[in-house]
């Protein structure tokens, strides 16, 4: 066999060592408030610490030869889908969920930062009913999952740098994973030293307008790009406008590539206008954001008499729209506000929500749609295509039409001033057509599993692409709990191949992967 079972064994133990670790704090957080169901994550955290050390010490790699791409490619994978289905244990044990499915299906969402959720169904709890430390450790494994568990073992157990590079090409989102330091586990302490300081910054801008707690489990989901809120309206829920403002500018800093992070804090100040795929990142939002405050904002004077109230908002029936109704804003700043917000959370996969963008006028609906391709910038925690390589998909395009017209011309692609390979051309194609591919595949099972096309396709297309909201039964002030239970396990395995770049899902089915 091609592939050394030994390491990936091991390694996957030191990962459960980790998970069981991680376990512990929302165990304090239930001790600190005197919820009775803290025993649910140490039970889990002695179950995954025992198992998790005895793999560890009896499989653990030896040399940096037991460590190579394909073993990298199989531990990232397997480690996703394996701390989803322990790290959803307490969810059941506490008494939170009656469905292990569902408790599978909320960990995948939040370790793969996509922050789609079963909860506030027919069937399952309010957000706001669960104890306090099952929302700590929602929030805790969009944070782990948005910069990688791998990673972060990387940084914590040194002996896991042998080989380690392998483990982090196939973890870091992105075409490439451009290494800070030649190290990778100086690069991963690095890496999370940056995250870790960003998000102690949001909690305590969040603090004015929140109490910590709160804070904390926002920065944790914002600084991840996931999405879970500690209320059922999500952010929207605490109708502040200081409080939207905030997220927005960290999700912002989110989405964009973590190297850039770090070059501007070692003083090169120039380095996010240095890069083309910033300024591509930062025209999206702006663009998107301009153009649906112009749709959004309607001043009082020309506001369509009989306003209808829903859910909170004062919305109009839309003229000539079949009595659909439409929702606007008198006051351009609100109109700005709810726009930016909305335009950075989905197309840095966030998913945070402040209004149901379902009932805004069909430009902004469509302006929103099409945000949901694009993504984060690479080396960001945001899930999606990424901006680079739409940016790339579109100068193969032109560059094409420039070749029908000068068929003799040698004319690379170039990206910050440097030719881009073409084997990194090919990557990115061959991505976009299992990305689009795999949207197809997911909405016809979705389909054949009884939702309507609009359905099964957003909620197809949110998961692969990590984003939590969608549309139709999965809008904004939607949720999860009506997929059939064989739906909600595709969705588990769609985010986690979204969340892993499709690649290192799918080279574990590729027959030459287990075999010479």
């Amino acid at each position: 066999m091609i592939v050394h079972l030994r390491p990936v064994l091991g390694t996957l133990g030191a990962l459960l060592v980790a998970l069981a670790v991680a376990l512990i704090f929302p165990m304090g957080v239930g001790l600190l408030y005197g919820e009775a169901s803290w025993w649910s994550f140490g039970v889990t955290a002695l179950l995954a610490g025992g198992l998790g050390g005895w793999a560890w010490f009896a499989f653990r790699p030896r040399d940096e030869d037991d460590l190579r791409i394909r073993e990298g490619f199989a531990i990232v994978a397997l480690a996703w889908l394996l701390l989803s289905l322990v790290g959803a244990l307490p969810f059941v044990l506490g008494g939170v969920l009656d469905s292990y499915t569902d408790a599978v299906f909320e960990t995948m969402s939040g370790f793969s930062t996509t922050g789609a959720t079963i909860l506030g169904g027919a069937d399952t709890p309010a957000i706001e009913a669960i104890p306090n430390a099952f929302l700590f450790w929602r929030s805790l494994t969009h944070w782990l999952g948005g910069m990688g568990v791998v990673v972060l073992t990387l940084a914590i157990l040194p002996i896991l740098g042998i080989g380690g590079m392998q483990l982090f090409k196939a973890e870091v989102p992105g075409p490439s994973a451009d290494k800070l330091t030649p190290r990778v586990r100086e690069t991963a302490k690095r890496l999370w030293a940056i995250y870790v300081g960003i998000t102690a910054v949001q909690v305590l801008m969040l603090l004015p307008a929140m109490d910590l707690f709160d804070s904390v489990n926002h920065a944790f989901a914002t600084m991840a790009t996931g999405g879970f809120s500690t209320e059922n309206g999500s952010v929207g829920q605490y109708d502040s406008a200081y409080i939207d403002w905030v997220i927005t500018a960290f999700m912002f800093l989110a989405g964009m590539n973590f190297a850039l992070h770090y070059a501007v804090l070692h003083g090169n100040f120039k380095a996010p206008w240095e890069s083309q795929e910033f300024r591509v990142y930062a025209a999206l939002i702006l663009g998107a954001t301009v153009l649906m405050t112009l749709v959004l904002w309607q001043p009082a004077q020309l506001i369509v008499p009989d306003p209808v109230t829903l859910n909170g908002e004062v919305v109009t029936p839309e003229a000539g729209g079949g009595g659909r109704v439409v929702l606007h804003y008198e006051s351009a700043w609100d109109a700005l506000r709810y726009a930016a917000f909305q335009a950075v959370a989905i197309i840095t996969t966030t998913g945070f929500g402040t209004a149901d963008y379902e009932l805004w006028p069909p430009l902004a609906v469509g302006v929103i749609f099409s945000l949901f391709f694009v993504g984060g910038m690479a080396g960001s925690t945001g899930g999606g295509v990424k901006v680079v390589r739409v940016l790339l998909i579109l100068k193969n395009s032109f560059r094409e039409v420039q070749q029908l017209l000068h068929p003799n011309a040698v004319l690379p692609i170039r990206l910050d001033h440097r030719v881009v390979p073409e084997g990194i051309m090919r990557n990115v194609l061959s991505f976009i057509v299992l990305y689009i591919g795999l949207i197809g595949v997911g909405t016809l099972v979705m389909g054949l599993l009884g939702l309507d096309l609009l359905s099964a396709f957003s909620a197809t297309f949110s998961c692969v692409g990590n984003v939590g909201p969608a549309f139709g039964t999965f809008g904004p002030t939607e949720n999860y709990t009506h997929v059939p239970v064989v739906g909600k396990w595709v969705l588990v395995l769609l985010m986690m191949a979204g969340r892993l770049e499709i690649y290192t899902v799918l080279v574990l089915f590729a027959p030459g992967f287990w075999r010479r």
